[in-house]
């Protein structure tokens, strides 16, 4: 089962899932939730970076900032070639200082 909620990126509904349980280990271990990394999704600035391809799906990251908060990195993928509104978080997690410092350079 997978959580959905809506956001708006760049003028477009997105639409994001997520396996609660994963959400609740990356909770524990790095503590985001997930309901919260979506936000990333609303930083005008944020990158888009592929990342590796896995499980038959290409990976990516989504770095960007949440509120004024923080940084993060947000693993996810387009599970639908069809439709790219729906996005699934796959993990989440504040950014490195070389992720951030790529952020500020690139994303600015």
């Amino acid at each position: 089962m997978y959580v959905q909620s809506r956001r708006v990126d760049r003028g477009r509904a997105l639409r994001f899932e997520w396996d609660p349980e994963k959400a609740r280990r990356n909770l524990a271990k790095h503590g985001i939730a997930f309901d919260v990394a979506q936000f990333v999704f609303d930083d005008p600035l944020y990158l888009l970076v592929p990342d590796r391809f896995e499980d038959g799906e290409q990976r990516w990251h989504a770095i960007g900032m949440v509120g004024e908060i923080a940084i993060l990195l947000v693993v996810h993928t387009y599970p639908d070639p069809d439709r790219e509104d729906l996005v699934r978080i796959i993990g989440a997690r504040k950014a490195t200082p070389h992720e951030r410092r790529r952020y500020e350079q690139e994303g600015t």
